[in-house]
């Protein structure tokens, strides 16, 4: 004869009830990912920025310098910015120093997007 600890029959039902709340809420859990998918983003710190692939000539408006560089479009004003690289690449480069290049942005004009039509 073994030993059979005392129960009340309400015991067994309320742990079977509290497992079954568990479970569901495991489940939400586990599937909102799929219900509700997070959108993707490529860029997380600047989403405002346009780059324009490639390099181009970039001139001043004043006309006193004209170098190689990134265009760059601010999409919140239509601002348009050139960043020179000095170089048919993508990204500034000094040959003369050991130190990474920091290029400084020129205003090249603005893009007027209040005038188009919705």
């Amino acid at each position: 004869m073994g030993f059979k600890p005392a129960t009340h029959p309400g015991v067994d039902r309320y742990t079977k009830a509290v497992l079954t709340v568990i479970a569901i809420l495991l489940a939400a859990i586990a599937f909102q990912p799929a219900l509700f998918p997070t959108p993707a983003s490529a860029q997380q710190g600047y989403p405002y920025l346009y780059v324009e692939p490639g390099i181009v000539n970039l001139r001043k408006p004043d006309g006193t310098r004209q170098v190689r560089g990134k265009v760059v479009i601010d999409m919140r004003n239509g601002d348009i910015w050139g960043f020179p690289t000095d170089a048919p690449v993508p990204y500034p480069i000094d040959m003369t120093k050991t130190d990474p290049p920091v290029s400084a942005p020129i205003y090249l004009g603005r893009f007027d997007f209040s005038m188009i039509p919705r």
